[in-house]
């Protein structure tokens, strides 16, 4: 007999629930973390703690937008006040987390089995915990939640001061006068409106042609329109070629022989996969480039193992992790094939906040679907009016005559949270039809669904 049914490696979002929905089946469940806390990147160095610093951002930038301007002012007492609520905020976030999850994990009798794990075979890994004491444990099913960390090339020289990676700013104490983001990504753009609202001047460097730039376009610019009213300068379609620290400054040196200087300098291209200390080829596991390769129920090469979350590659999304751990889990011990459901929500925690489900208008016109848009403008609402928000919109892409709801894209308050009316209703392939008919609370945000979707219906023959 195995010591346990179910072996997990790794505490963050999708160990977290793969462990207590093996819990709920009755299995006898075990999680390996090699930090001292447990949470993984989603709770102690990236989603949460920067989601918290950003509400704090949130607040400092409505004050300015309301004309409040003095805490932006040169004077360094409020500027540094902010940052010391933002610390105290986030903090405070991650042990309350922290308890909640510790709480739900012996609650449910999972065992919590601290140290560092490889695999010894298919079925044992070997732990070795903080002292160097080694141990072997078995499983009948393992499942890697090893997550991922900010990507670091050498030439780089990063020293969690100055040069940072989306980790170590998490643990500036001061707030920077001028700060150089490199990277146009999610995690890029989440910490240029952070640290633009708390007013350091944020300077962005980025290759492509627009930030995120697999996003819709149109809603993309109403956030770096945005950013730019906060004082954020782009250099699109520009490569950093060197880092250098210079008299005290950080100088960043563009392809095209620009060079740029600030006082920190956050680096934000990309993450790479946790596995290095797993020894997966004592398993036969097969990986490309660390990232380990699933089939559509998360089982790796070998039919046992099974691999989730960041691990694993896109969409690297804590939710997304979450469902993956519980899919892999009914799979394994229940046999159940529950396909995850296509239309998955994303959220981008930027100041507006952006958020998507389903296709852009740029992969609706390359599957040659004939469709229509339709917009609800924030400032149209009685809501958006009360709140002051001028940009904000909602768009609904949407086949042509069918009226089936095709992609949501929304930029503006709350669009993490508008979202999920979306995204079921695509899910239960609702129309526009059942958008114009349903009765929302006014006033809300939400009526902005029905103002694109009667721009939507004017559009159909």
């Amino acid at each position: 007999m195995k010591d346990f049914d179910l072996l997990i490696v790794g505490s963050g979002p999708a160990g977290q629930h793969a462990a207590l929905h093996a819990a709920h089946l009755g299995k006898r469940v075990g999680i390996i973390e090699r930090k001292p806390h447990i949470g993984g990147a989603g709770l102690q160095t990236g989603t949460i703690p920067s989601k918290a610093l950003r509400e704090v951002a949130y607040m400092a930038s409505q004050l300015g937008r309301r004309g409040m301007r003095e805490a932006f002012s040169d004077d360094t007492r409020p500027r540094h006040g902010l940052l010391s609520e933002a610390i105290y905020r986030k903090e405070m976030v991650i042990t309350q987390q922290e308890s909640v999850i510790l709480n739900q994990l012996m609650s449910h009798g999972v065992s919590l089995i601290p140290g560092e794990a490889s695999f010894v075979d298919e079925h044992t890994l070997e732990v070795i915990g903080k002292g160097g004491e080694s141990r072997k444990l078995t499983a009948d099913v393992i499942i890697l939640a090893t997550g991922s960390r900010p990507r670091r090339p050498s030439d780089i020289p990063f020293d969690k001061q100055t040069v940072l990676d989306s980790t170590s700013i998490l643990k500036l104490k001061h707030l920077p006068r001028s700060l150089v983001v490199i990277g146009g990504g999610v995690i890029a753009c989440e910490f240029v409106s952070i640290f633009a609202a708390l007013g350091v001047k944020v300077t962005v460097v980025d290759s492509h042609a627009q930030v995120l730039d697999y996003l819709a376009g149109d809603v993309v610019s109403v956030l770096t329109d945005a950013m730019q009213s906060m004082g954020v300068i782009f250099h699109m379609k520009s490569r950093c070629v060197a880092v250098r620290k210079e008299e005290g400054q950080i100088c960043t040196l563009l392809e095209s022989g620009e060079r740029l200087y600030s006082d920190t300098l956050l680096y934000a291209q990309g993450r790479e996969p946790n596995f290095d200390h797993l020894k997966v080829s004592e398993a036969g596991i097969e990986a490309v480039d660390g990232w380990i390769t699933v089939n559509d129920c998360f089982q790796t090469s070998v039919p046992h193992i099974y691999a989730v979350g960041d691990l694993i590659g896109r969409p690297a999304l804590a939710s997304t992790g979450m469902e993956q751990g519980r899919t892999a889990v009914e799979y394994a011990f229940e046999g159940t094939r529950s396909s995850m459901n296509q239309n998955m929500p994303m959220a981008i925690y930027t100041i507006p906040e952006l958020s998507s489900v389903g296709k852009t208008e740029r992969e609706l016109k390359e599957a040659g679907i004939d469709y229509v848009v339709g917009r609800g403008w924030f400032n149209k609402s009685a809501r958006g009016q009360i709140i002051g928000d001028a940009t904000g919109v909602l768009k609904l892409n949407v086949e042509r005559g069918s009226g089936k709801i095709l992609g949501v894209h929304i930029v503006g308050e709350s669009a993490s949270e508008l979202i999920h009316i979306g995204q079921l209703v695509m899910n239960l392939n609702g129309t526009v039809d059942d958008l114009v008919r349903n009765v929302f609370n006014y006033p809300t945000l939400a009526e902005c669904y029905k103002l694109a979707a009667k721009e939507c219906l004017s559009q159909f023959d």
